[in-house]
């Protein structure tokens, strides 16, 4: 099943992209070309593919870790939504998600 996902970048347009359930977040942003890093691979050990979820979704994504939340605080631009787009599967459920990555954001791949 194609979950699509709107990814609203740093210059404030929207990037549509599709993935297939339980792909991830950040592979689906990059693929994309979006400046998600994922420098750690997506081993909790960086914050460089964090993303701000919209309001609306934010509660339907599964509970974030401790070492989430850990890593989140080492974020630039970090928000109440925010969230490490390395530790979001795609399900169903998220069909029509849409995150924004922060104008802080830095992705060194592009340099």
């Amino acid at each position: 099943m194609s979950i699509k996902v709107t990814f609203v970048d740093p210059r404030g347009n929207a990037v549509e992209a599709t993935g297939e359930a339980s792909d991830n977040l950040l592979r689906v942003g990059q693929a994309s070309g979006l400046p998600l890093e994922g420098t750690c691979e997506g081993q909790m050990a960086c914050s460089t593919c964090h993303v701000i979820v919209a309001a609306e979704w934010f509660d339907k994504l599964a509970e974030a870790s401790e070492e989430e939340e850990d890593m989140l605080d080492f974020a630039a631009g970090a928000r109440r939504t925010s969230r490490l787009s390395c530790q979001i599967d795609l399900t169903p459920v998220l069909d029509g998600l849409t995150v924004s990555i922060p104008s802080e954001s830095n992705d060194a791949r592009k340099m």
